[in-house]
């Protein structure tokens, strides 16, 4: 039987993390679904808008190798996801092992036989660290 693997991200500014993470996903999985978060859902939850739209993002991450299909995460709920997708892996940074979110959906998702994968955060490159330094050019340009 074929197993589907699932894992979400807003994959703004894609970097070497994202494309670690989805090939280590792809190889622990036979196919791969993965959730691009919304422009919407994004300023939502993080109170920021991504700086590629979401279009974009789509595009970029549609036509990874490792991804099998992309959709639009439109939710953070992950049990919905599970509902309409029925996938058998989610995998996930590791920076959110322990959280009470991540503790309450291991119980969940054990109920229904999804395992959790928790991958090594990417710590030398991140988007947020990327952002920071966008940001930090826009300002000194704005104050010339």
């Amino acid at each position: 039987m074929k197993s589907i693997g699932y894992t979400t991200g807003v994959y703004d500014m894609f970097h070497i993390g994202h494309l670690n993470l989805l090939r280590r996903a792809k190889f622990e999985c036979d196919y791969l679904i993965v959730g691009v978060t919304t422009d919407e859902l994004c300023e939502r939850v993080k109170g920021k808008k991504p700086i590629i739209p979401f279009a974009e993002r789509m595009e970029i991450v549609k036509h990874i190798d490792f991804v099998d299909e992309a959709l639009p995460q439109t939710s953070m709920d992950k049990m919905e996801a599970w509902n309409n997708l029925k996938f058998d892996k989610i995998f996930v940074g590791d920076d959110w092992r322990g959280s009470d979110k991540w503790n309450q959906l291991e119980k969940e998702f054990g109920e229904v036989g999804v395992e959790i994968a928790y991958f090594p955060y990417t710590r030398h490159t991140s988007s947020t660290k990327l952002r920071q330094v966008v940001d930090r050019i826009t300002s000194a340009d704005m104050a010339l």
